[in-house]
């Protein structure tokens, strides 16, 4: 059996354990969605969100790149958070990073990745900015994963900095952004920074009507 195949039958099996559970579980997914939470993860295959967070499709509206990044030049980033926000007004949003991210790793060393390397470019900015404490750790793991939580929080003001969240702060104080990193090595999820409605931001990023 070829592995796509196998995919296909585990759908199968998946679907007949929904239906004999909850026979009406499709017909309620199919009318509608609304989420509380919009998840911006990293394609990394460990760190699936509704495994990590135990929750059922409907729950988390989700968006996933190398890295966890809001890039502010990203239109396809832009444009799941403009929908989750306004359209969806989701009420919690989510930016997860994990500990070992081979994206990150990637950006703290020298090597080209071709493509990537404009893509990697945002966390080597994040690097730059906050060398002195990174470099000061003497475990290279521990490096890596402090820029990891480094470039979470970084992400979470990204979030704040867009006229998407600031509109939808003004107009209903909602949503919260959060900050998590997941652990590959014990599944627990850390909670690092959290922003909402009464935050500050420098006004050089802020928007008036």
């Amino acid at each position: 059996m070829k592995a796509y195949e196998k995919l296909l039958l585990q759908n199968k099996a998946w679907a007949a354990e929904k239906l004999q559970t909850d026979e009406h579980y499709f017909s309620r997914q199919s009318r509608e969605q609304k989420p509380e939470f919009f998840w911006i993860g990293c394609s990394d295959s460990r760190v699936p969100a509704n495994e990590v967070t135990n929750t059922e499709p409907g729950d988390i509206f989700v968006h996933r790149n190398v890295a966890n990044l809001v890039v502010n030049t990203d239109l396809n980033m832009l444009s799941v958070l403009q929908f989750a926000v306004e359209v969806l007004e989701v009420s919690n949003i989510i930016v997860c990073g994990h500990y070992g991210c081979g994206g990150v790793k990637a950006a703290m060393t020298q090597k080209s990745y071709g493509m990537l390397n404009k893509w990697l470019r945002n966390i080597k900015d994040i690097y730059r900015l906050h060398r002195e404490e990174v470099d000061g750790i003497g475990n290279e793991e521990k490096r890596v994963d402090r820029l990891v939580e480094l470039n979470v929080m970084e992400q979470v003001l990204n979030l704040a900095k867009t006229s998407i969240v600031q509109t939808a702060w003004k107009k209903r104080q909602s949503p919260v952004i959060h900050g998590w990193v997941y652990d590959l090595e014990d599944g627990i999820l850390q909670d690092i920074i959290r922003l909402d409605h009464t935050f500050s931001i420098d006004p050089i990023y802020r928007f008036e009507e």
